[in-house]
């Protein structure tokens, strides 16, 4: 494993700094007049969940005080403007992943029910006793445990793409593991735990040679790196409203559309149909047919707002500013004693996780959280990765694009006061 200094010896962080006016972004985040202990908020826990700007919390108010009723179903005025803004949401998200489709964007609360989704549509239609399904080493629980789920139930076997000591996958175990019974592979795009960055176009390249289809988690991605769904030609890709500067409670599934018409639907109920008798139910067409019940419908709005927001700035310039502080970060919290880092890819974005010795994780996150510093601690929904570099938790700093280079000097300084405080 590489040292922080062979970190950035590497130079594997984007030296451009694009003009991106920080301080006036803060500002269209309320959440940043807050005071944590009287001092100012570091928000540096964006892997978890990400900030609102104002025009999304406008949207989702403008949607409950003006516009609100059920969408689809209604004739009358309120109904009609809801559907279309929602509608129209929809149409931002497939421009957003370059989706061919509107209908091949699937409304869902988030990225665990879109894997879950396709875990009991497709999962259940096609794997069997004695197939496989792929997984990597650095997955979520919510990559996770839905294929052990299937998988126990279908007796079929989960197979693990392993990972080196810097975190990143090894792709040629990855070839030695697909064969003619496996079924699918769902792979993390950005590694929420290590940061790390998955090379996902040539990881499907691979799987489609086997005529394999791949889904994407793109929970921590979507925020960070321009995504082409064509261009990556996944079957199926999953990212969450909440971590894109949207609401909560709102997340997306892509799926192609000739594949997502060959599944069945994965919950029962109204707006997935389009005729019930007691003898039969005629389903509806996509994307309805995986949609049943009332929405999110404000959340789907206050999505689509989100989106706009991010295209307003450009993802292109977010990521190069990001990178550019993440590599600030890195030069900054190297230097430390005691510090280490667990994640040293060398495609990274984002997340920097990290363990000081002689100190729980949880220890680290409540001195910060004294000094006004977010940071999550713990396993973050990643065990086996933790068991990988025999750890039993990380404090993870995660940025975005409203932090600073101040920000990462008052982390720094307040890291030093925990080992200060743990001599």
């Amino acid at each position: 494993m590489r040292t922080g200094q062979q970190i950035i010896a590497s130079g594997r962080y984007q030296t451009l700094n694009p003009w991106l006016e920080v301080e006036k972004i803060r500002e269209d985040f309320p959440i940043f007049k807050e005071k944590i202990y009287g001092k100012p908020l570091v928000y540096l826990d964006n892997a978890a969940t990400t900030q609102k700007p104002q025009s999304v919390i406008d949207a989702t108010i403008h949607f409950y005080s003006r516009d609100n009723s059920n969408i689809h179903r209604g004739v009358h005025l309120l109904s009609q403007r809801a559907t279309e803004a929602y509608e129209h949401a929809r149409v931002k998200v497939q421009r957003f992943l370059n989706a061919a489709e509107s209908r091949e964007i699937i409304f869902v609360r988030s990225v665990t029910e879109a894997i879950n989704l396709v875990a009991q549509t497709y999962g259940r239609k096609h794997v069997e006793a004695g197939d496989e399904v792929l997984i990597s080493a650095m997955e979520h629980h919510s990559n996770i445990v839905p294929w052990q789920m299937l998988c126990e139930e279908k007796g079929a076997a989960l197979r693990v793409i392993p990972i080196n000591d810097d975190g990143e996958l090894l792709l040629e175990e990855y070839e030695k593991l697909l064969n003619s019974q496996t079924r699918l592979v769902a792979v993390v795009h950005l590694s929420n735990a290590l940061g790390t960055i998955n090379p996902v176009k040539e990881i499907i390249e691979m799987a489609h040679q086997w005529k394999v289809p791949v889904l994407v988690d793109g929970a921590q991605a979507a925020a960070h790196l321009e995504v082409d769904v064509q261009d990556l030609d996944c079957d199926f890709y999953a990212f969450s409203g909440h971590k894109l500067y949207g609401p909560t409670g709102v997340g997306i599934l892509y799926g192609k559309a000739d594949l997502l018409d060959s599944l069945p639907p994965y919950q029962g109920g109204g707006d997935m149909i389009r005729s019930v008798t007691f003898e039969k139910t005629i389903y509806n067409v996509l994307p309805y047919k995986f949609e049943a019940g009332t929405p999110n419908v404000a959340g789907g709005i206050g999505l689509g707002v989100a989106i706009d927001y991010v295209n307003e700035i450009g993802l292109s310039n977010i990521a190069a500013y990001e990178n550019e502080l993440l590599s600030y970060a890195t030069e900054q919290l190297c230097g430390i004693p005691r510090l280490r880092f667990i994640g040293t890819a060398h495609q990274k974005a984002s997340v920097l996780s990290f363990v000081i010795e002689g100190v729980h994780a949880h220890d680290v996150g409540t001195i910060l959280d004294q000094e006004g510093i977010a940071v999550r601690t713990g396993h973050h929904c990643a065990q086996p990765v933790m068991a990988r570099f025999q750890v039993p938790a990380t404090a993870r700093a995660s940025v975005a694009f409203y932090n600073t280079r101040d920000e990462i000097d008052v982390l720094v300084k307040a890291i030093h006061k925990v080992i200060e405080v743990f001599k």
